[in-house]
Order: structure tokens, then C-alpha cells, then sequence
């Protein structure tokens, strides 16, 4: 199915040709044409999917016939958890209607409040924030939220996982109670359903996460290695494979700093990307990534949802994450728009747990190869997705 037949009018049609979109994904398939119909909606919807396309296209064409009537209101708000997430989700936006009159604006903290502060004044069609700066200048008058006609929880699972329940409450408490509501989560756990009860009233529902967890075009494996190993082992993969660009993800903020010293040590040039820096700091960072400046980016968990670069190479899990559904977040990075894309994880003992969780979540084995002259002097046990319980591996040998 085309774009035009999903009930969107030329000018986004003609966005989404410009930007080299064939057909609609999976996930905008089935959500746009709930939510050009008014229907509130929960949507599973990994990333990687097109799923930010899926609640902006619709709401573009459903808020392109006005216009904000008053200063300091807002149409259209999409809450989201993290900085780089906002600026993202803002972007695209701005893309996908480039040939509409209509305004947005990415509202995050980390950065002054004079300009967004600025940016309201006359009104803004689609708001996309995260809680706490909103709030903030919520309680400043700085916007209000009578003209609201739609609401996005986007990555609602992370925001839980963040702690922002209660900033989500409260402006669940100061919106409009006759607005269309949507909540995209990369899974529909207990608290994301506890979320919705409150905030999603009577929903339409769309779950595409379980085929989507370990997409085709993304190859993944693992390499066995001792923890003390894993640097040299960086090292020598970026080194004899040439990669030309690797977004690596670490635990720690101290261990991203300390890998990026110890890369640099052996001539190997990469920037760590965290929390701790600032927000100017990152935002160039990333557009340095993103431009191909910057070759290797190592960076915590706080990347894992905000960084979208079109045809990245490859994701390395340094270290494997926890919860297992951060793993899918983190591949995510690669294969983007179905193009194809590399996932290798470095996999020591003391992460066997965590790897079993993740494979049982995607439903299948990771392959493993190990890296001569790395090998591990701690095996790492078989997997519990091809365990065979040692009575009926008696039974196998007899027969």
C-alpha cells in the first residue's frame, strides 16, 4: 500500500518521496489510519521500525487545515524521555512537513529556557518535550494546554523506567479531557499498562514488537572473551577489519571515558557520549557522528534511544544491557529504514545471565565465534536455549 492511499494528502506524500521512502512499514500500515480517524491507540512498536512516522505523519495531516489561535498554546504534544529523543522526533517533523505552515519545537532541560521560553510565545502547532522542562515551564506560564488536541507518550516504557510517572501524571491532570491520546512502547508491560489505563481511554491496539525483535537485515553475533580482553579485543577488530564508523555501547559513564582513553592509546580516535557532558557538548557530537567526523562513538544507555543515523555500520555491545528489551533498543541503531546493519557483542562470563535473557527474548541463539589470540581462559556456559538436561542427554547417548 502507498502512502497517498493511508489517507495523507500531496504535500506529506511528496515529503516522504523527497525523502526516499518506498512504501509504508508494518507499523504505519496499521497505525496512520487509526489515528486519521480519531481512535486512541497503544502501539508496540520497536525501534527501527518507522515507528516515529506512524504517529506524525497522521497527526501533520491532522492538524494541517488550522493553526494555533492563541499565544503560548500548543496543538500537538509528544512527550519523550530523553534530550536527544526530542531533538530527533522534532526533526522529523520538521521533514516530513516541510511543505505544511505548520511549527514545532523540541523542549528539553540541559539548556537555556530564554529561547524556548521565545518559541512559544506566538504558538506552536506540535510541541515535542520531555516531562521536566515541560512542567517547568508549564508552572512559569510560559504555554497552556487548553488548545491541545493531541497527546504522543512516545517510548513510554523508558519514561517509566526513568522515573517519570508522576511528571507524566500531572500533565496527564492539566490536559484536556476530550483529546486524542497515543502510547508507543517498545513493550506493553504491566507499568506501561497501568500507564494506559490512565491515559488511554477505550484504545485501538497494534503489537508488531514480537516480529520486529531481531530484524533480517541485521546480522548479530558474539565474540567470547574475558572482561579483562575486551578493550584489546575492540582494538584489534577496529584495526584488521577497517570499520569505517561503530557506535559502541557501554555501562558506565567512568567506563566510556576510560575506553575512549584507552582506544587512544592505541591510535584509535573515539568520543564518549554520556549524561555527564553537557547537552551542547553532545548535540555536536552527535552531528559529528551523524556527518562522519567522528568514527567511533561510545556511548552509555542514554544514547541507546536518541541517536538515529542513517546507515550506521554496525553497533557493538561492550558491555550486553539489562533489561533484555534494551538490547533490541541498542541494535536498533543499525539496519535503519531496512537497510542492512551489523550487531556484535562482547560476551564474558560474568554476562552469561544477561545473555540468556536476551536470546530467550529475541527467541533464538546469538551465534559465537571466538577471536584468535582472544579466547576466552573462562568458558562461557552453553546457552539455556540449547540446554539439554543431562538425563536426557543419557538417553540421546543410549539411543
Amino acid at each position: 500500500m502507498s502512502f497517498a492511499k493511508l489517507g495523507l494528502s500531496q504535500p506529506i506524500v511528496d515529503a516522504i518521496s523527497q525523502l526516499g521512502y518506498p512504501k509504508p512499514t508494518s507499523i504505519q500500515n496499521q497505525a496512520i489510519p487509526v489515528i486519521l480517524k480519531g481512535e486512541d491507540l497503544i502501539a508496540a512498536a520497536q525501534t527501527g521500525t518507522g515507528k516515529t512516522a506512524s504517529f506524525v505523519l497522521p497527526i501533520l495531516e491532522k492538524l494541517s487545515q488550522g493553526e494555533t489561535q492563541r499565544k503560548k498554546r500548543i496543538r500537538a504534544l509528544i512527550l519523550v524521555p530523553t534530550r536527544e529523543l526530542a531533538v530527533q522526533v522534532e526533526q522529523k517533523v520538521q521533514e516530513y512537513g516541510q511543505h505544511l505552515p505548520l511549527t514545532s519545537l523540541a523542549m528539553y532541560g540541559g539548556v537555556d529556557e530564554k529561547a524556548q521560553k521565545q518559541a512559544l510565545i506566538e504558538g506552536v502547532d506540535i510541541l515535542v518535550a520531555t516531562p521536566g522542562r515541560l512542567l517547568d515551564l508549564y508552572g512559569k506560564r510560559a504555554l497552556h494546554f487548553d488548545e491541545v488536541e493531541i497527546l504522543v507518550l512516545d517510548e513510554a516504557d523508558r519514561m517509566l523506567d526513568m522515573g517519570f510517572i508522576d511528571d507524566i501524571n500531572k500533565v496527564l491532570d492539566r490536559l484536556p479531557t476530550d483529546i486524542q491520546n497515543l502510547l508507543f512502547s517498545a513493550t506493553l508491560s504491566n507499568k506501561v499498562r497501568d500507564l494506559a489505563k490512565s491515559a488511554v481511554h477505550d484504545p485501538y491496539e497494534i503489537s508488531i514488537a514480537a516480529n520486529q525483535a531481531s530484524k533480517k537485515n541485521i546480522e548479530q553475533w558474539l565474540i567470547t572473551v574475558d572482561k579483562d580482553q575486551k578493550s584489546s579485543l575492540l582494538s584489534h577488530m577496529i584495526k584488521t577489519h577497517d570499520w569505517d564508523q561503530a557506535l559502541i555501547f557501554i555501562e558506565t559513564k567512568h567506563g566510556a571515558a576510560k575506553l575512549a582513553a584507552q582506544l587512544e592509546k592505541r591510535g584509535i580516535v573515539a568520543e564518549a557520549f554520556h549524561s555527564g557532558r553537557s547537552q551542547a557538548v553532545r548535540s555536536q557530537l552527535l552531528a559529528d557522528f551523524k556527518a562522519g567526523k567522528i568514527q567511533y562513538m561510545i556511548a552509555t544507555g542514554v544514547g541507546a534511544r536518541g541517536i538515529d543515523i542513517e546507515g550506521l555500520s554496525r553497533v557493538i555491545n561492550y558491555d550486553l544491557p539489562f533489561p533484555a528489551d534494551e538490547y533490541v533498543h541498542r541494535i536498533g541503531r543499525t539496519g535503519r529504514a531496512d537497510a542492512s546493519g551489523e550487531a556484535i557483542s562482547f560476551v564474558s562470563k560474568d554476562n552469561f545471565k544477561n545473555l540468556c535473557m536476551i536470546e530467550s527474548r529475541l527467541g533464538h541463539l546469538i551465534e559465537r565465534r571466538e577471536i584468535e589470540g582472544f579466547e576466552p581462559r573462562k568458558p562461557i556456559p552453553v546457552s539455556v536455549l540449547n540446554y539439554v538436561p543431562k538425563s536426557k542427554r543419557q538417553n540421546q547417548e543410549e539411543s
